[in-house]
């Protein structure tokens, strides 16, 4: 059989239950990456992932196709990230261990000494820091843009607010993001002089298109003659690539409580028993 998204989506329909388990698991790193970095909590990440996972197999014939199926799966990911959120407080105490985890996954395997491979897991916790310190309806855009690398009109189709409204969050996610985490990057950023543009917003809104030629042409100039705002892209364009190496490792042991819970929910949707 093949293995597309749409043949295992014809096939599940048909109740083919390996089918609708091997999509299920396809998309299962992406959605307890996402629950992850959104609440900030490995347990409410799982209980994220597994939930979506339930709410997916439950629902899967009434997908019709009108986004993506990782559209779908993000949004059903995030309204169980808002729900998690709700209900909880935070466990700062947690985060620590959390960010050891991921920072080492993220390195090259190779580091060449142990100095730069310390440095590389500063650099990974501000990062991170800089990340999770962002408002919701910030962070949300940015991690699904800049780190799960859905396009501007599938992050608004996701989150349920206009295209210029993803892109305004995303601006000033980027932002915040790049001057919390430049000094770490050993780039220099001195503060630019009244006469330069906002290059990093500028650079930003280049990313998604929306920088006429003339416009490109004219920064690509200013930034020929003025370190100050190169630093300051360099440093943007460094941080956001960061941000797109991620794990997408999900612990055995939760693996294991989510596919009991979904063989359980399975059964229950199915009549079978045993």
């Amino acid at each position: 059989m093949a293995d597309t998204d749409e043949a295992l989506l014809e096939a599940s329909r048909r109740g083919e239950r390996a089918a609708l388990e091997t999509l299920l698991a396809r998309y299962q790193p992406q959605v307890y990456r996402f629950g992850l970095r959104m609440c900030r909590d490995p347990e409410e990440a799982s209980d994220v992932l597994q939930e979506t996972l339930i709410a997916a197999a439950r629902s899967l014939r009434d997908f019709r196709g009108a986004s993506s199926l990782s559209t779908w799966f993000y949004a059903i990911a995030r309204s169980f990230c808002i729900k998690a959120h709700r209900r909880s407080k935070f466990a700062p105490q947690r985060l620590e261990s959390l960010d050891d985890r991921d920072v080492t996954r993220t390195l090259a395997s190779g580091a060449p000494d142990p100095e730069a491979r310390s440095a590389e897991v500063e650099i990974g916790r501000a990062l991170f820091a800089a990340v999770r310190a962002l408002e919701p309806m910030y962070r949300e855009v940015l991690l699904l843009r800049d780190g799960e690398g859905l396009t501007a009109p599938e992050v608004a189709e996701v989150v349920g607010i206009s295209i210029d409204a993803v892109k305004s969050r995303l601006h000033r996610a980027r932002a915040a993001v790049r001057s919390a985490v430049a000094p770490m990057l050993g780039i220099a950023d001195p503060v630019r002089e009244p006469s330069c543009p906002d290059v990093v917003e500028v650079f930003s809104r280049h990313l998604e298109g929306d920088i006429s030629p003339t416009v490109c042409a004219e920064m690509e100039h200013h930034l020929t003659g003025c370190p100050a705002c190169r630093a300051r892209c360099d440093s943007l364009r460094e941080v956001l690539g960061r941000c797109r190496t991620a794990t997408d490792v999900v612990p055995a042991a939760v693996q294991l409580e989510v596919r009991r819970a979904l063989e359980s929910s399975l059964r229950q949707l199915t009549g079978t028993t045993g």
